[in-house]
């Protein structure tokens, strides 16, 4: 199926230009391309229609959970028929394994997987081998390991119900089995063998099927019904698919063969489907074959052996103590059970991978799909993240390792170098208001066709003004840049003005108040979360509705919040870095940056460019800076926004538009906080040295509760600050 983009809108301002431009670019075969969008230009919009003409399975990244879920929810709006997924990690909190020496102290992994999300990356897994047309939006947890997608696509269970051996179609025509066996010719595995649930002929019955079932790492729970579950009822198997929120009923015959297959409600069993054929696939990623065991085994047993006379040679007995006793438990744990925890510290061993080789990622899913398209969003932000993933991981498990704790093999259990990122990834398209260097070198180094002027275009250089022709918009860019820098809605970015810093506050008063008089908002930053809570309350007290925001702000709290500025309960809010990438606040027609002149990450050239963009959704947008000097990184900033003012400026008067502020309405939030939810929020408060040990107990219940109630509804700073006041409690009652 083709990616079919619904919208009302049409491609308008700079977007039908930027959209030739890196199609063609594409075409071209460039490797790497900058699309540097402003705020309000619509770049999801541009990217969308290039992904409905490139038709090209695409992965967008993003830099955190948050604004990859906001993508996700925009793409879905764009493609209501095709498979888009939201791929980031299902961590509720995470706490790695770990071990301290000079503490002498040993930290076991503790996580707490959120279903929900888990469920949502199966989702994600299961679209990429059966479908072409799929969108994943995904934080950086998709360069982590996922474990092998030719175990993952051999390990499926096919059913057909015989109606469809009448219905004139064939085995080979079902979609599902024709990418699973292009991803076993990409990697040059053995087809798998597919499980044909017809009739007779096949032999399986019902018996079978349930054993099958039970090697997906499906769980039998006749009373328990869930997500990765089946239960038998006579002659009646409901299966829940691990990453569907429908089951599956298989109906049988008299001698227990396969007769009907329908989609029904797991609540209440109705029957909302009836299928002809459906593929289940495993309900974990990480998948081992029984059938390698005894390879497998004896290859980690002869890696064991190595590595216990390395540390006798040493003199470190209770190293070599500690890692033959743990590695042969798990292996007697994988071959009872068929994983144990922290099977992905041998995915080396059941991956067929050899020491130091990569390993596999969700791009490993998309390279079975041949041509496909990367989409790095913020890159300025996600390009240092992914980057970075790499270096703290490999400290912390080196140091595991060289005591004995884990065999070497765990190394290989990691995210993925930069370099390794760079060679799997297809044709790249990065979008940020500001990219860096890095994006823009990759772009130009890697450009097909040469322009005569190489100069025009130097965007990390805002005093580099190149004209504009007559349709109002920059000329062809070169290197494999693109510019979105017009708005479809007319409006300028906003008017920037320095002011001393002296009477910063009296005059910020003045600003406020008039913004307040026509129902408009206002964005102040600060350089610190006690300036922005202490002015917070001195403008509160001034009569002003106002509201800081900041890091230890929970999570869906902050979009109440802002939620909330949108609805005028505040006039006002004070953050410090939260108020920059990825907030769509129309109603804010002043901001306001103090300290402007303290170099610094906040007050870098990019950080000021991403704040100032806060404003530029409003017609009368306008950009107030306190600094008592003008530094390099302001000069820059302010002379970038005054350039992409005069290029819109210049386009509306050519083209005779009038800007008009955005109507947007607040979209629903991802998940629902729920009321019970609400009622744990008091329990940090509780002075837990003052209950009785029965007291004691009850309330270590109450945060477990809370904190899955909180990882539920995604507010995983809160869901941490329960657990890690769980393990303070717990180091208090041992000590």
């Amino acid at each position: 199926m083709n990616f079919e983009l619904v919208s009302s809108f049409k491609p308008s301002g700079d977007q039908p230009q930027a959209i030739e431009k890196l199609m063609n670019g594409l075409n071209e075969g460039r490797r790497h391309q900058v699309l540097l969008g402003v705020t309000g230009s619509g770049k999801t919009f541009t990217m969308a229609s290039l992904i409905a003409r490139l038709n090209r399975p695409a992965l967008v990244i993003s830099h955190n959970k948050t604004l990859a879920a906001q993508l996700a929810q925009e793409y879905k709006e764009f493609f209501p028929k095709n498979a888009v997924e939201y791929f980031v990690s299902y961590y509720d909190y995470y706490q790695p394994e770990a071990y301290i020496p000079s503490k002498d102290q040993y930290i076991e992994k503790e996580a707490d997987i959120n279903q929900e999300i888990d469920r949502l990356r199966l989702s994600a897994t299961a679209s990429l081998v059966s479908r072409r047309d799929v969108l994943v939006v995904a934080s950086v947890s998709c360069i982590y390991n996922l474990g092998s997608p030719v175990e993952y696509g051999k390990s499926v269970l096919s059913l057909e119900a015989p109606v469809s051996r009448h219905s004139g179609r064939s085995p080979e025509s079902d979609p599902g089995r024709a990418t699973l066996a292009r991803m076993t010719e990409t990697i040059k595995r053995p087809q798998p063998d597919f499980v044909d649930v017809d009739g007779r002929s096949s032999g399986l019955t019902r018996e079978r099927i349930m054993k099958g079932l039970v090697d997906l790492f499906y769980e039998r729970a006749d009373f328990d019904f869930k997500r990765s579950t089946f239960r038998v009822r006579g002659e009646v198997i409901d299966v829940w698919p691990a990453w569907e929120t429908d089951a599956l009923r298989l109906e049988f015959d008299d001698n227990n063969f396969l007769k009907t297959i329908n989609k029904i409600s797991p609540l209440t069993g109705q029957v909302i489907d009836s299928l002809d054929k459906t593929i289940i696939y495993p309900a974990k990623h990480y998948i081992s074959d029984r059938t390698t065991y005894e390879k497998v085994f004896a290859q980690i047993r002869e890696d064991l052996r190595l590595r216990i006379n390395d540390l006798k040679k040493d003199g470190r007995e209770l190293e070599a103590h500690r890692l033959k006793q743990r590695t042969e438990y798990d292996l007697e744990t994988i071959k009872t059970l068929g994983f144990c925890p922290g099977i992905e510290n041998y995915s080396r061993y059941f991956d067929g991978r050899k020491p130091g080789d990569p390993p596999y990622t969700l791009l490993d899913y998309f390279d079975v799909l041949r041509e496909w398209l990367l989409i790095i969003d913020e890159s300025h932000i996600t390009v240092p993240q992914i980057r970075g993933m790499y270096r703290g991981d490999r400290a912390r498990k080196e140091t595991l390792i060289d005591y004995g704790f884990r065999l070497p093999s765990a190394a290989d259990n990691r995210p993925l170098r930069f370099d390794e990122f760079l060679r799997k990834i297809p044709q790249t398209i990065y979008t940020s208001a500001t990219p860096e260097e890095w994006e823009i070198s990759m772009s130009k180094n890697n450009a097909v066709s040469v322009v005569s002027n190489p100069s025009s275009v130097i965007l990390s250089e805002a005093k580099d003004l190149y004209s504009i022709d007559s349709s109002g918009r920059p000329p062809q860019n070169d290197g494999g840049i693109v510019e979105q820098l017009i708005r479809p809605t007319g409006l300028l970015d906003p008017e920037v003005e320095v002011r001393p810093s002296k009477g910063q506050i009296d005059d910020l008063i003045k600003e406020i108040e008039n913004r307040v008089k026509k129902r408009e908002r206002t964005l102040v930053t600060t350089l610190t979360k006690r300036f922005a809570e202490e002015l917070s309350d001195f403008l509160e007290e001034r009569g002003i509705k106002v509201n800081y925001l900041h890091s230890d702000v929970a999570t869906l709290e902050r979009t109440d919040i802002l939620d909330d500025l949108r609805q005028g309960r505040y006039d006002v809010v004070v953050g410090i870095n939260l108020l920059r990438e990825g907030l769509d606040l129309p109603e804010v027609s002043l901001v306001a940056i103090l300290d402007a002149d303290k170099e610094g990450f906040l007050r870098s050239k990019t950080s000021l460019i991403q704040t100032m963009g806060r404003a530029s959704r409003h017609i009368h947008g306008r950009v107030i800076m306190y600094a008592d000097g003008i530094t390099e990184s302001m000069k820059q900033a302010i002379d970038e926004v005054k350039r992409r003012r005069q290029i819109q400026l210049r386009y509306n008067q050519l083209n005779r538009v009038t800007p008009q502020s955005i109507q947007k309405p607040i979209r629903k939030r991802l998940i629902e906080k729920t009321e019970e939810a609400k009622k744990h929020e008091p329990l940090e408060k509780v002075d837990f040295k003052e209950l009785t040990p029965g007291e004691l107990t009850e309330y270590l219940k109450d945060l477990q509760s809370a904190m899955s109630e909180a990882a539920g509804y995604l507010d995983f700073e809160l869901a941490a600050r329960y657990r890690d006041r769980i393990r303070t409690i717990k180091k208090e009652i041992i000590h």
